[in-house]
């Protein structure tokens, strides 16, 4: 297929809005099992990321499970395993900018960790997913003479 712009742009802004959106499910979902605020600095700063207590891995788990969902939808939107990796990457980075924009650069090695963490499988487990869906047979009409 022909280099197309337009559709590329189209599947990244897709990606992000449905990243954003599954995030907001997720810490929505925190706030009713386990109690912590809802407030838009739970995703865009590191203030609640932390590898070292319960209450951070409350909002380590929304980041994963996100990252979970948007392996999904690397299957849904863009159907190519070796678009995964840059998918993803770009999905990352742009949050990455985001948090830079809303708060600066992200001050804890926790808030990297889980984020490359979370690149990685959404990367492994959308290329995975878009590969088996690569590898199904095309049906074909049955030949009649």
């Amino acid at each position: 297929p022909p280099f197309n712009p337009r559709l590329i742009f189209s599947q990244i802004v897709a990606l992000q809005s449905f990243h954003y959106v599954t995030l907001g499910f997720f810490i929505q979902c925190n706030h009713f099992l386990f109690g912590p605020s809802i407030t838009i600095d739970r995703i865009f700063t590191s203030n609640y990321i932390d590898i070292w207590t319960g209450m951070g891995w409350v909002d380590n788990g929304a980041v994963l499970l996100s990252s979970l969902v948007g392996a999904v939808l690397l299957l849904l939107i863009v159907e190519k395993s070796k678009k995964c990796l840059d998918f993803s990457v770009t999905l990352f980075f742009i949050h990455f900018v985001m948090c830079c924009i809303y708060n600066g650069i992200p001050g804890t090695y926790s808030w990297y960790i889980i984020h490359i963490v979370a690149t990685i499988v959404m990367v492994l487990l959308g290329e995975y997913l878009c590969s088996v869906k690569e590898m199904n047979e095309i049906p074909l009409l049955p030949y009649e003479s």
